[in-house]
């Protein structure tokens, strides 16, 4: 059910953006010839008001916006190409807004009943932040290892290794924000070592429910083994640990921090510097993809971007942790879907943003064949990286 509801939310992102376009039009004065949920063919006209058909549609995609005279050389009255400058940046520009607004929104929500801390450094008022949630959560198995043999997967969380405690939901009421540092899951890397070469009992909750299993863990010797392995086989090969695995410590798993903490008056506060944050940290990664591509990586950038099926798989598994994860993962996809269009590439709005301001600087006139011949471009490309990265997510989340 959580998942149909997150796909609700995904494509009501897409309307969210299309709509920050019809009411910058509306205010521009320009005339909005159609406004579609779901992309054609049409499967209904729902109603008709002051000259704009809204429509419903048989992809349910998202939706569109369709403008009087959406070319730059049109200069038909309340037409898109006849508005002022400011006018099309505005109109351009709006959906972009819409998904910042539609994040704060969402963040608001997630920050007044508990954020996940995602990021070092993530924004909190810790005069107003209590935490709520403290878990250790597997982040990483490595093939082959105790925890891999053990059947331990990644998003269990760990409640406890034989006598040592991992589960702090006792000890959350007293505790606030910034004032005690938890080190549970450096813990069970210094516990562990304790245990080397012998069968521990692990307790640990998978989808809601408790799950006990026993792992045989690592000898001291072993895991060098491993270490060493592993620094031959990158030296030889020089690829990605995809190709040379290394047991990680005892066990053979990485668990991390699972915290939420909870804000109440600094909510919105908290909401809005999250979503910007979020925004600097998407622009950086989206650098560090592109520095990838140019230095001949195209694996280790390939793992690092996600389409449809992955966020469909993403979704279907945080919606095992309930309704407020998705809402945290809806609006990184709002942010995220924010600054890709915000970029200069051809067919999106920053593209086409991008394109009437270089022909306004060297004043040059933007004829409809030319710029539909730069966004046909532009969308093909598009395209041709939808196929590249849906094809990617199922060799990632489904044949890996």
């Amino acid at each position: 059910m959580l998942i149909f509801v997150g796909v609700l939310l995904l494509i009501s992102l897409v309307i969210v953006h299309e709509f920050g376009h019809f009411w910058a039009a509306r205010k521009s004065g320009i005339e909005v010839e159609e406004f579609g949920i779901g992309f054609p063919p049409r499967a209904k006209v729902l109603t008709e008001k002051n000259g704009t058909k809204y429509t419903l549609n048989w992809l349910p995609l998202g939706g569109f916006v369709k403008l009087k005279g959406e070319h730059d050389s049109d200069t038909t009255k309340g037409s898109f190409g006849a508005a002022k400058l400011k006018n099309k940046v505005a109109v351009m520009v709006a959906g972009v807004f819409m998904n910042i607004i539609a994040a704060i929104v969402l963040l608001t929500i997630v920050a007044a009943t508990g954020m996940p801390q995602v990021v070092e450094n993530q924004f909190s008022i810790a005069s107003d932040t209590k935490i709520v949630q403290q878990d250790v959560v597997v982040s990483y198995v490595s093939p082959g290892s105790p925890a891999d043999i053990a059947g331990i997967k990644p998003g269990d969380y760990i409640k406890s290794i034989e006598d040592n405690n991992y589960d702090c939901d006792y000890c959350l009421e007293s505790v606030d924000a910034n004032k005690v540092e938890f080190t549970k899951s450096q813990d069970i890397s210094e516990n562990t070592k304790n245990f080397e070469g012998r069968d521990v009992v692990v307790d640990l909750v998978r989808d809601g429910k408790s799950e006990t299993v026993t792992a045989k863990l690592l000898t001291k010797q072993e895991v060098e083994d491993s270490k060493t392995a592993n620094q031959i086989c990158r030296s030889e090969i020089q690829d990605t640990s995809e190709q040379c695995p290394e047991i990680k410590g005892y066990l053979g798993m990485i668990p991390s921090d699972y915290i939420k903490q909870r804000s109440t008056w600094s909510a919105p506060i908290v909401g809005t510097v999250t979503t910007f944050q979020f925004f600097g940290l998407t622009l950086q990664g989206l650098g560090g993809i592109i520095a990838d591509l140019f230095h001949g990586q195209a694996s280790v950038a390939g793992e690092q971007v996600t389409g449809v099926v992955g966020i469909g798989y993403i979704l279907k598994e945080m919606s095992s942790q309930g309704f407020i994860a998705v809402l945290f993962l809806t609006a990184i996809i709002s942010v995220s879907l924010a600054v890709m269009n915000i970029l200069p590439i051809p067919a999106l709005d920053g593209g086409r943003l991008f394109v009437t301001l270089i022909f306004r600087l060297f004043k040059k006139p933007l004829k409809k064949e030319t710029e539909e011949r730069i966004h046909a471009t532009g969308f093909a490309l598009l395209m041709m990286l939808f196929v590249l990265i849906t094809v990617l997510d199922v060799k990632k989340f489904f044949i890996n």
